[in-house]
């Protein structure tokens, strides 16, 4: 992230209408911020090359999907080293299932994974073939959503 931008009212006004709206055009998005077309679309393209925005991406529905067994997965490992880790790290990537890994602490576990599968039967076989085959795994704690009640990328912004 550049050090070398500031962000002002229009530069988090375009953050916030881009993280719900990506597909905007510049000329409606000048428009919702108060900008002409041309200083608007030089600011999107400054706050993508400072690195204030990552990436666009399209939503996708995952029931329609037949994606409809979601799992939180905690993880306890048998070592805590850099080595232990970074090989976990770099096994789970791997796994499409996997949507978020996240190293943890305050937990039994040293890693929540969040799981995205079609059904039981195959979140049995991801956890028996995937999970508990990577070096290190030594605990695997399931929990199953029931209901997304806030299901969201969008980033607080605070001004």
């Amino acid at each position: 992230m550049s050090a070398c931008l500031t962000l002002d009212r229009f530069d988090y006004h375009i953050l916030d209408i881009l993280q719900t709206q990506g597909r905007i055009s510049n000329q409606e998005l000048a428009e919702q911020v108060g900008l002409s077309p041309s200083p608007c679309l030089r600011r999107v393209k400054a706050l993508e090359q400072a690195g204030w925005i990552t990436g666009y991406s399209a939503q996708l529905n995952a029931e329609a999907l037949g994606l409809t067994l979601m799992a939180l997965v905690q993880i306890g490992m048998d070592e805590h080293t850099p080595e232990r880790f970074a090989g976990f790290n770099a096994a789970v990537i791997l796994l499409p299932e996997v949507v978020e890994c996240l190293l943890i602490t305050g937990q039994q576990a040293d890693y929540q994974l969040k799981v995205i599968v079609k059904d039981l039967k195959a979140y049995h076989d991801f956890l028996l073939n995937k999970i508990n085959r990577i070096t290190g795994v030594t605990t695997v704690h399931s929990s199953f959503v029931l209901e997304r009640v806030l299901d969201t990328t969008r980033l607080p912004l605070l001004k």
